[in-house]
């Protein structure tokens, strides 16, 4: 019997829903993927903000993803919020010997504009983890920060932000559009050889906590159902596209809310 797709989320607990462990299982789960997870740090957090975070014991990281990969195998890996070096590290070495596709979100700002990532955190992860991406995805200030520049403010200095991080080690990077201005959202996957831009109208909602875990999820999910990186990261742009679109109508939370996973699945 051929076993039903499936990807591993590593990344950090959202008590609130929206963002992290919670959001990747949602995504994998509504784009027809098999989820598992390992939790790299537990935050108290909500609609309003980040309230605690406490990095889990980098053993117990590598217990878990040693627990998934000995048995279940995905078929693709998304790395989310890593919290402190030594869970950066630890995760790192965990990955030796997975030969499948790995997709970065190099979190590191909440939402709500609270820290999620150490500095010497944003080291270990851009010599440990960035040059085994398969797909990067930094929005713009995540994307300043990892090259220690000024945000890109021009399509030519996003372009060029992306090649310099392809030049770090990734192979591939999703520079997301969502902190430009215009009434366009605009995602560039920039590759060894080519530039694709993704388009779509920007919508005016608060409700987008969340967003970038989901999309590196669902482009994880979409890999490990055998797409092209190209056809993952454009399918996982118009799935997000739809839960941004119909977040309005959840009404949780009093904050930044979350985007609606299962657009496509409730009625």
């Amino acid at each position: 019997m051929t076993p039903h797709p499936s990807a591993l989320t590593i990344a950090g607990s959202d008590s609130g829903g929206g963002a992290g462990i919670q959001a990747d299982l949602k995504t994998f789960s509504a784009l027809g993927v098999y989820g598992t997870s390992a939790i790299t740090a537990i935050t108290a957090q909500n609609t309003l903000g980040v309230f605690a975070v406490e990095a889990m014991p980098p053993a117990l990281v590598i217990a878990q993803i040693a627990a998934v990969l000995d048995d279940i195998r995905p078929q693709a890996i998304k790395i989310g919020m890593l919290a402190s070096s030594e869970v950066a590290a630890a995760v790192a070495d965990a990955l030796n010997g997975y030969g499948g596709p790995v997709v970065l979100d190099p979190v590191m700002v909440a939402k709500s504009g609270d820290m999620l990532l150490t500095e010497d955190a944003r080291t270990a992860l851009v010599t440990r983890l960035l040059p085994r991406a398969d797909v990067l995805t930094p929005n713009l200030p995540e994307a300043a920060r990892l090259l220690g520049r000024d945000q890109a403010e021009t399509a030519a200095e996003t372009e060029a932000q992306g090649r310099d991080l392809l030049a770090l080690g990734a192979k591939a990077v999703v520079m997301k559009g969502g902190h430009a201005e215009g009434p366009t959202c605009i995602d560039r996957l920039i590759g060894a050889d080519t530039i694709l831009t993704l388009e779509q109208p920007r919508l005016a909602t608060r409700n987008t906590h969340g967003t970038g875990c989901s999309l590196s999820s669902a482009i994880a999910a979409e890999l490990a159902k055998g797409a092209t990186v190209g056809d993952a990261v454009a399918r996982a742009q118009v799935w997000l596209h739809g839960a941004i679109r119909a977040a309005d109508g959840l009404g949780i939370g009093a904050g930044h809310g979350p985007v609606h996973h299962f657009h496509e699945v409730w009625a």
